[in-house]
């Protein structure tokens, strides 16, 4: 018998209700259960006399005895009425149901402990129902002072499973298996770290003494928590590193050189130089890239990806770039076109809408070899595709891709050395930055590039909020701007009308605004997703090309359109839409150089997190900035679909407010790897023992490429 064990193993865990704590909170063995911690904590460390409570409705704790009990009848049913008193007074008691069992149980001129809300008539006081033990059973358990709340669910409760049961199977749990509890982390780091041991910690995370140590417990396991999945996240980092063989680009040769001295069109950002410059530390090395690289929008993430590119042409490698939608990749082409002009490197495109005798043509050039770079869809990756040699695979926005997706394009590397087939190098670009407690949490096994500066002469979007009464003044702001020759975007979050949302749709806003810019004076186009591609294409182009001033549109239009003439972006119902997205759909103006807008309009009903998702967006164009904020507001768990990765199944830990203690985790990670990669010293056997089976239990591999 050890923690291991089946519930049913505790002292008043039936099979019954051993089925439905399995069923309600995932706990199948004692060891669940020891790791099902408290959410909060009522503290008991306060006694009150009678004459000292106060006319309000906290809950109080008075030590007395029953002087004397009474039925009282009423409408329906009776009540069963016991006077308490103390050396200073007395009040009520009050049960209304359970009154016979209750009565039969209460114990006369036996000191009590009595624990409840009080209710107040007529300047008395009475408890309803109260929480009651005899002074004696009191001290003779665990929990002396801060009793801990469990979480529940309806079933639970409803099936008798309160937090007082939850408590006595804790209490149980530690009667039978304090001893067993063993050591998790090796003796130097608890050391190191100031940490309490695991015993200490475990009882006084349950049945904290007081709040001191309580404090000491949630440190203790915190850290413990994070440290295990940094050292998982780093120790893959360094098995990959060990194990898997990479291309190596060795030189830069002349389709780089002749680029960057003859072509470019401006020169790079000192953030750019630095990304390119650990990027080619890494493809050197011979050893596998996988490195993410975060830029806000407009950052010139595209002209790193494309010299990164050149690089594997000069070493004899191909190259490909997959972005999530048509348009994206089309306009990844379309851009690499354009800077790859006036030499005579050939790139294709790839999407669901190449034609077959297109399609015969690029399979064939890139089986081979003499078409360089692709850029395309998931089209890229059907069996069909064949690289010659395929050194470099660039992924866009790559949360969109599923991970068999993109295990599929890790498999497009051809060559085999030491008998194992060499993937590309990898390098994952996004324009939604993930703070940096996120990024060591979720992708802390991949290395990590920022562009965090934007190329120069960049104008800062001017941001500002304005209600709904003030359309009229938005829409003569538009003119305005029209009337310099400039375009406009007005999003909206809804398609359709919705009879639960009093949001402005697509449809109506169409309407007022062809009213308010009526033609031939103005031309509108208008996009959502529930349009044919073709008919999507095309208003899109219309809109690029100039033809139409004002873009009418659903999120659609949150990636891939760059139009350096759109001055203007008018967010309808800001309110409704996430930071992130705010951010994205800001960033589609800004990309020419007039000065930009963007105008968040609400209506007057905001909630508190509304206000300060409006309020950052004000105050702030740096996406990191906005993360942090967005993290904050909504958790790890729904940012990155992070839920979907099963890495931040977290029991204890939040890596936004335990952030300090996450910087602590990964240091002390690095440190024990870095003097043990192996974890092979007889001083870390404790911790080989508990990393073993976490790494079962975990799954966490986040498998970005």
């Amino acid at each position: 018998m050890n923690l291991n064990s089946p519930v049913t193993y505790i002292k008043g865990v039936s099979v019954a209700r051993a089925e439905l704590l399995y069923a309600e909170l995932g706990i199948r063995t004692c060891r669940d259960l020891l790791h099902l911690f408290p959410f909060r904590y009522i503290d008991k460390t306060q006694f009150y006399t009678i004459s000292q409570l106060q006319p309000n409705s906290s809950e109080v704790q008075i030590v007395g005895k029953i002087s004397g009990i009474k039925t009282v009848k009423q409408k329906r049913g009776s009540r069963l009425v016991a006077t308490f008193t103390d050396a200073t007074g007395s009040i009520e008691l009050v049960w209304f149901k359970g009154a016979k069992w209750i009565k039969d149980s209460l114990k006369p001129n036996t000191p009590y402990v009595v624990y409840g809300k009080l209710n107040w008539y007529n300047n008395s006081a009475s408890m309803p129902h109260p929480e009651m033990e005899t002074v004696q059973a009191y001290k003779s358990k665990l929990q002396t002072a801060m009793q801990p709340v469990y979480p529940s669910t309806e079933k639970l409760a409803n099936k008798g499973i309160s937090h007082k049961v939850m408590r006595g199977m804790m209490q149980h749990l530690f009667q039978q298996f304090f001893n067993g509890i063993e050591e998790s982390l090796p003796t130097y780091l608890l050391a190191e770290q100031q940490l309490i041991g695991k015993r200490e910690a475990l009882l006084n995370i349950h049945f904290p003494k007081n709040q001191e140590l309580l404090a000491q417990a949630q440190h203790r396991l915190k850290f413990e928590e994070l440290f295990y999945i940094q050292l998982q996240l780093l120790q893959k980092k360094l098995i990959r590193k060990a194990k898997i063989k990479g291309y190596v680009f060795g030189q830069v040769g002349t389709v780089f050189s002749d680029f960057y001295e003859n072509h470019l069109p401006f020169n790079l950002t000192n953030a750019q130089k630095r990304v390119l410059k650990e990027i080619r530390k890494d493809v050197g090395t011979g050893a596998h890239m996988n490195r993410l690289l975060q830029g806000d929008v407009g950052s010139g993430k595209t002209i790193v990806a494309l010299l990164t590119m050149l690089l594997a042409i000069d070493n004899g490698y191909q190259a490909t770039i997959m972005a999530p939608t048509e348009i994206l990749a089309t306009q990844h082409y379309n851009g690499m076109v354009a800077l790859l002009e006036h030499t005579d490197i050939e790139v294709a495109l790839l999407t669901g809408s190449t034609k077959t005798k297109r399609r015969r043509e690029i399979h064939s050039a890139l089986e081979d070899g003499s078409l360089k770079i692709l850029i395309g869809t998931h089209a890229i990756l059907e069996d069909k595709v064949v690289f010659k040699n395929l050194g470099i695979a660039i992924i866009d926005e790559q949360h969109r891709f599923g991970v068999a997706q993109r295990s599929k394009l890790w498999k497009k590397g051809a060559e085999v050395i030491d008998g194992n087939p060499v993937p590309p190098h990898i390098l994952v670009m996004t324009a939604t930055p993930i703070p940096r407690t996120l990024a060591m949490s979720v992708y802390g096994d991949l290395d990590v590039s920022v562009i965090d500066e934007l190329p120069p002469g960049r104008k800062d979007i001017k941001t500002v909020h304005r209600y709904d009464s003030h359309r009229l003044g938005v829409f003569k702001f538009l003119k305005d701007e029209i009337a310099k020759g400039r375009q406009v975007y007005v999003v909206y979050p809804l398609i359709q009308e919705s009879e639960a949302m009093d949001y402005k749709d697509l449809m109506d806003g169409y309407e007022s605004i062809s009213r308010e810019f009526p033609s031939p004076k103005y031309q509108i186009s208008i996009v959502h997703g529930q349009m044919k591609p073709a008919d999507k294409d095309y208003e899109m182009e219309r809109f690029a090309k100039g033809d139409t001033q004002i873009m009418v549109a659903t999120t659609v239009i949150e990636v891939g359109v760059n139009v350096p003439n759109a001055s203007v972006m008018v967010i309808e119902s800001a309110e409704r839409f996430g930071l992130s997205q705010l951010h994205q759909l800001r960033g589609r103006v800004g990309r020419g150089a007039e000065q930009s807008y963007c105008i968040l309009l609400s209506s007057y009903k905001l909630s508190s997190d509304g206000k300060t998702r409006l309020q950052t967006m004000v105050d702030t164009t740096d996406g990191f900035k906005i993360a942090e904020v967005d993290l904050k507001l909504r958790g790890p768990g729904n940012i990155m679909g992070t839920q979907q990765s099963g890495v931040l199944n977290l029991k204890i830990a939040d890596v936004v407010k335990d952030s300090p203690i996450l910087h602590l985790a990964r240091q002390a990670a690095i440190s024990v790897l870095n003097e043990d990669p192996g974890l092979q010293n007889p001083l870390n056997e404790s911790l080989l023992k508990t990393f073993t089976q976490f790494q079962k239990k975990s799954g966490i591999w986040s498998n970005i490429s």
